[in-house]
């Protein structure tokens, strides 16, 4: 190959790198921003058109201000649900609404899901839910979980976990994994830490994690601890305790 040839590529080359590494999270930000903008759009873009349709030839027919009137119009829409059941009275009308479309035979299970699921997202169901690391895709890989249910093993009765591994980027695609208890590794890290490191692909993180479990404390014969002996690598660690 000619020398000028190969040096244009190489140098090529390196400026892409660096320009990806450069731009990669500006991208990332506005493919998720478009995405929002799009699903807010979608809401509220048939009564934009509806009213467009009668008063043809005004100003309400150009695309761009069907987009915006959309966007602002889901937002109002949201920001109104919002403070009406933040009320008293909101919260009772909202509750029948609920309880109305529990009765539904599909519905009722589509509906329900969906709210556990961002009620678990948003941190706003506590109960037993908490920030955990588990052994996924495989052992040795560490991998971000909520924990969001406790459940037993009918055979041995042994406590399963049930994990929800969201993927980076786009947390809203997950999976739901279960696996004995013991084999969780519990975090001090909140739901807005896990959901910054979720989205930014580990961009923005803690400077420190609780990535192992602790040892167990073995006891002496008197009760007094003792230190615990591990392997690692094939060498012999002692732990004092």
């Amino acid at each position: 190959m000619n020398p000028v040839v190969k040096r244009t590529l190489r140098h090529s080359q390196r400026y892409i790198l660096a320009g990806l590494i450069t731009a990669g999270p500006l991208f990332i930000t506005w493919l998720v921003f478009t995405f929002v903008l799009g699903v807010l759009a979608n809401v509220g873009l048939p009564l934009i058109k509806l009213a467009a349709a009668a008063f043809p030839g005004g100003m309400l027919s150009e695309p761009w201000l069907q987009y915006v009137l959309a966007v602002v119009l889901t937002v109002t829409l949201f920001y109104l649900v919002g403070r009406i059941t933040s009320q008293v009275v909101g919260r009772q009308m909202f509750a029948l609404f609920e309880a109305s479309l529990e009765r539904l035979p599909l519905v009722n299970k589509i509906y329900t899901s969906v709210r556990q699921a961002v009620d678990t997202l948003m941190g706003k169901n506590q109960t037993g839910q908490r920030v955990v690391l588990i052994d996924f895709p495989m052992r040795g890989q560490k991998s971000i979980g909520f924990l969001t249910h406790v459940i037993a093993d009918e055979t041995t009765g042994m406590p399963i976990a049930a994990v929800l591994v969201p993927q980076a980027i786009n947390p809203t695609s997950s999976y739901l994994q279960f696996v004995p208890l013991d084999m969780v590794t519990e975090t001090d890290l909140t739901m807005e830490q896990a959901m910054s490191m979720l989205m930014t692909g580990g961009a923005v993180c803690p400077e420190v994690i609780r990535y192992s479990r602790a040892l167990p404390t073995a006891k002496d014969k008197d009760g007094s601890t003792v230190g615990v002996t591990y392997a690692v690598e094939g060498e012999s660690q002692a732990v004092e305790p």
